[in-house]
């Protein structure tokens, strides 16, 4: 793998001779001479209290990649289920059957909400739902056909791994069959939903009966064979400990190590959990520090990864802005309607202009940049 090159020479700021004296002087020294780092390194990440000084590596990292440009897209979610076979500790979006709270979008309605959007100049359509124990193979593929015969010009980003499992259940088909068969429905880009976090014994205790870790690796890595280029996530604030996390994120890097060169992930989006209305609700919420830690150690052990994102519908937006300069270069897009977090206790508005998107990296000190669904810039230089 191709690891980047060397940051410029340390400089004598008061800043750089904190990092060379403190418990960070070893990681600091591997990030300005552009070694990788490792799983030690990523549990000392974990570790340090110099939240500071964890920032700043982060930010020379994103800065060496994308300079002052920050990125966005004009795109919408659309959840059209939210029945779910599944009961996962950790969501309070999911109904089960035969639940009042359970709603299932018909072609009508995911129609007229379309066109909507398509009047607002959306680039993305984000369709992602429960797994509904009634919907069949063909269904899965019916909704990204009407996706794309009512806005032909739209990048279709659509279904998580846990979903493209469902499917191959459904279908008796394998991954890559599965994923040709979206392809040719109109799918772009898979979403990296459904990876939670990977080690064994946290799956057990959040989301028993989904697909396990390995099979989330193996969906993402046929789609990588495929030419897919996909996103990856991971929740974070809940039961897992740093050790999970590292290995979550290392099992990642494995994984962009291996795909075709400009392939594989395009970008990380790391999750806080949102523990109302789950039955987790025990959980404190995660801290506005924890979310700057994990956007910054996301930045430092994912080489190869081009975006970290802050995800302001979890984060809020004073949060994204502040990631920018701690290692995210990308801040998702306009949302229009989220239904997930919300059902969580998200406090964060539902959907945000372009315009204010391009002013809140603006007045962060960033360049901002529109892009696509595929990361690739609509305006201005490429993301």
């Amino acid at each position: 793998m191709t690891h980047a090159p060397p940051m410029p020479a340390w400089g004598g700021s008061p800043l750089t001779r904190q990092l060379r004296a403190g418990d960070l002087a070893r990681v600091a020294a591997k990030v300005y001479a552009g070694e990788p780092l490792s799983r030690d390194d990523g549990l000392e990440l974990y570790r340090t209290q110099d939240l500071i000084g964890l920032g700043h590596l982060a930010g020379l990292v994103r800065e060496r990649l994308h300079g002052r440009r920050a990125s966005y897209v004009v795109n919408a979610h659309l959840n059209p289920t939210n029945v779910c076979r599944h009961r996962c500790a950790f969501c309070a979006f999911a109904a089960p059957p035969g639940s009042p709270r359970g709603y299932d979008m018909d072609d009508r309605e995911i129609e007229d909400r379309l066109r909507a959007l398509g009047a607002q100049g959306v680039r993305e359509i984000h369709m992602v739902g429960g797994v509904h124990p009634g919907w069949t193979y063909a269904r899965y593929l019916d909704r990204v056909r009407l996706v794309r015969a009512t806005l032909p010009g739209v990048v279709i980003k659509a279904y998580t791994a846990v979903e493209i499992d469902e499917m191959a259940r459904l279908s008796g088909h394998g991954y890559a069959r599965v994923l040709s068969d979206l392809v040719d429905a109109g799918l772009g880009i898979l979403p990296g939903g459904g990876a939670e976090i990977f080690a064994p014994e946290i799956r057990r205790r959040i989301c028993a009966t989904k697909v396990d870790g390995a099979g989330w690796l193996a969906v993402h890595a046929t789609a990588h064979e495929m030419g897919l280029v996909t996103n990856a996530t991971m929740l974070y604030g809940h039961v897992e400990r740093p050790e999970h996390k590292v290995d979550h994120l290392f099992q990642l890097r494995e994984l962009q190590a291996r795909a075709p060169v400009g392939g594989g992930f395009a970008a990380f989006v790391p999750l806080a959990f949102h523990p109302a209305g789950t039955r987790l609700d025990q959980v404190a919420h995660p801290t506005d520090r924890m979310a700057l830690r994990e956007i910054a150690v996301a930045r430092l052990l994912l080489d190869g990864v081009l975006h970290v994102t802050a995800y302001w519908v979890m984060i809020g937006k004073a949060m994204a802005q502040t990631a920018l300069s701690m290692g995210a270069s990308d801040l998702s897009g306009t949302v229009g309607e989220e239904r997930i977090t919300y059902a969580a206790g998200g406090t964060s508005p539902r959907a945000m202009a372009a315009t204010e998107l391009w002013n809140l990296v603006l007045d962060a000190g960033y360049e901002p940049v529109e892009r696509d669904g595929l990361y690739r810039s609509v305006v201005g230089d490429a993301a």
